[in-house]
């Protein structure tokens, strides 16, 4: 298990991050390298404006991750950092701006003309294709192959992992099996969409969803050749619709993009396209991939969740020019599973929010400034649904635990001398194995013992997103980080929260949570057209699952993001929650 020092230097390998970013925040900040060391563009340069911009092509742009993309298949992926990267070989009707910070939440067009024209009704969604649209294979892209791709999302026995927003708005009483199992003559497959002609596609919605257009900017709105498709295998070699197509990937290990001779680039105004081919290495050593990024044997570090404890005090220290500490909008929690006795009991719920040291927590990812603040909602502060509503006084004892009510609520729950447990911890997240064994040792201290189950993060949607392996395997916590799918209370919480959102696979509400109030609360807000009722809507929603101690969040997630001082046109984006553009970049060679 791999960690950025042994235990025992953690907390003064924080304070050494945080002392230097204090004193480069007192110097000034912003563009210039106080400390003298390195010459990159300057520490926090990327936040709100392009660093390095250029319109140069050529060389190899050069990816390290620490975790596997969890799926190459657009339908079935549901990690941020591949749907960033997706962009490269993937295609959608619409797509996020390509500009810096909160401009980026702007939906524009991609493969479309530009946004739908919408109903009055809100219920039929039609756009217009643009011109010169293909596939790798010189063919081309119309509007059927948007169909078929998103049709894919319904063969739920194949195509497994994705978003489910589409599917659910689509067709809600799941009458339609996805075109695998398509039994009709005429082959049309899901009425709700249709294609009058190759640049025409309608959507024809049930009841209304404002959020529709932005289910529709996820790589499970892309399209897909049907006489490419090869089902569970589609991952291995995806085709391409985009500027770059697949020349090898070696899973876990490997991934190589080249050019597609055969995109039109009057087709696309989003992507610039600008190296000649572009490399992704996989390495479960987070403090050697820290190191080579320092030393430039690779760019940028394609999973976007920062640098190892050691990484950063090296990168602050003397690289500090090259270096942002990006405030993402990622919550870092533990899922408690209702299914998992006792667990099933508020009370024990409860005892493990009062009995949490969130401060030692916050210092195990890097301390307020380089790893974020304390948590108090279940919506970060980005999202309409956050509120400073603290019912267990997490803030008001500025993290601390709270021993005596712990305990109290054990008596409550029937297990007044504790009660045993299992954890689930990511090793290639960094800081999450350590945040899991500081948890272990702080919920000792009143009686529940909690065994910490490490496991692979490319792993998690077959294991802690399978409710049949959680109790298999007796998990009752789950702990990992969350960060919006698009930037309003649906688009972050409703995978999270909404008990229709519970599958057998790729399954992300960990805590199974089976609430009707709370899916009446869903139901209410993305019926309304009133952005502060829905707002007033997603609070009580936090209030609910705050009081009823299901979802436990304690830091709102910052980073220490390595920024290549070889990139051109490189910006924090908010729409890929704080990570760097991928499609924007080009290198200087």
């Amino acid at each position: 298990m791999p960690t950025g020092f042994p235990k025992r230097r953690l907390a003064a390998g924080a304070a050494l991050v945080v002392a230097a970013l204090v004193s480069t925040t007192a110097c000034g900040g912003g563009d210039d390298d106080s400390d003298g060391k390195g010459k990159g563009a300057g520490y926090n340069a990327a936040l709100n404006k392009v660093v390095n911009a250029s319109t140069k092509k050529g060389g190899t742009l050069k990816f390290v991750g620490k975790q596997d993309f969890d799926s190459l298949d657009p339908q079935r992926t549901y990690y941020g950092m591949t749907w960033d990267f997706m962009r490269f070989f993937t295609r959608t009707l619409v797509t996020y701006d390509t500009k810096p910070g909160e401009a980026s939440n702007k939906l524009v067009g991609d493969l479309a003309t530009g946004p739908a024209q919408v109903s009055a009704d809100g219920k039929t969604y039609t756009y217009k294709l643009r011109d010169g649209l293909t596939w790798e294979d010189g063919s081309k892209l119309t509007s059927k192959d948007i169909k078929y791709g998103i049709e894919r999302i319904w063969a739920t026995d194949v195509i497994t992992g994705g978003p489910a927003y589409i599917k659910q708005t689509l067709d809600p009483k799941g009458e339609y099996k996805g075109p695998y199992k398509d039994k009709a003559k005429d082959k049309l497959g899901l009425k709700a969409i249709q294609t009058p002609d190759d640049q025409t596609i309608v959507f024809k919605l049930p009841k209304p969803n404002g959020d529709f257009e932005q289910f529709l900017a996820m790589p499970t709105g892309a399209p897909v050749k049907a006489d490419k498709d090869t089902g569970a295998k589609y991952t291995q070699h995806p085709f391409s619709s985009g500027p770059y197509k697949v020349q090898s990937y070696n899973a876990g290990k490997s991934l190589v993009l080249v050019r597609n001779g055969a995109w039109n680039k009057a087709s696309d105004p989003i992507r610039p396209a600008l190296p000649d081919k572009i490399t992704v290495t996989i390495s479960a050593n987070l403090e050697e991939n820290d190191k080579k990024l320092m030393e430039g044997d690779y760019d940028v570090d394609v999973n976007g969740t920062g640098m190892t404890q050691s990484g950063r005090v090296t990168a602050v220290q003397d690289h500090k020019a090259d270096i942002d500490n990006i405030q993402t909008s990622f919550v870092r929690y533990v899922a408690l599973v209702h299914t998992a006795k006792p667990l099933d009991n508020v009370h024990c719920r409860k005892a493990v929010f009062y009995a949490t040291d969130f401060k030692g927590l916050q210092q195990t990812r890097g301390g307020e400034i380089a790893g974020g603040e304390i948590a108090n909602s279940v919506f970060p502060k980005s999202i309409p649904g956050y509120s400073d509503y603290d019912p267990y006084g997490v803030l008001a004892r500025k993290g601390k635990p709270d021993a005596a009510k712990a305990k109290d609520e054990l008596k409550q729950c029937g297990k007044p001398g504790g009660f045993s447990t299992k954890i689930t911890a990511r090793t290639n997240n960094p800081g999450e194995v350590d945040a899991a064994e500081a948890l272990q040792e702080q919920l000792a201290k009143v009686g529940i013992k909690i065994e910490v189950d490490s496991i692979d993060g490319a792993q998690s949607s077959s294991i802690t997103g399978s409710p049949k392996v959680v109790k298999e395997r007796g998990y009752g916590m789950t702990m990992s980080g969350w960060g919006p799918d698009f930037p309003t209370g649906q688009g972050y919480a409703q995978p999270l929260f909404d008990s229709r959102f519970i599958f057998e696979n790729g399954n992300y509400n960990e805590s199974q949570i089976k609430d009707p109030k709370i899916d009446k609360l869903f139901d209410d807000a993305i019926a309304t057209t009133d952005k502060a009722k829905a707002k007033s809507l997603y609070e009580q929603m936090n209030k609910q699952l705050i009081d009823s101690a299901d979802w436990m969040p304690f830091i709102y997630e910052k980073n220490i993001s390595w920024r290549g001082p070889r990139l051109t046109n490189v910006y924090s984006s908010a729409a890929y929650n704080g990570r760097y553009d991928y499609v924007s970049l080009g290198v200087a060679k």
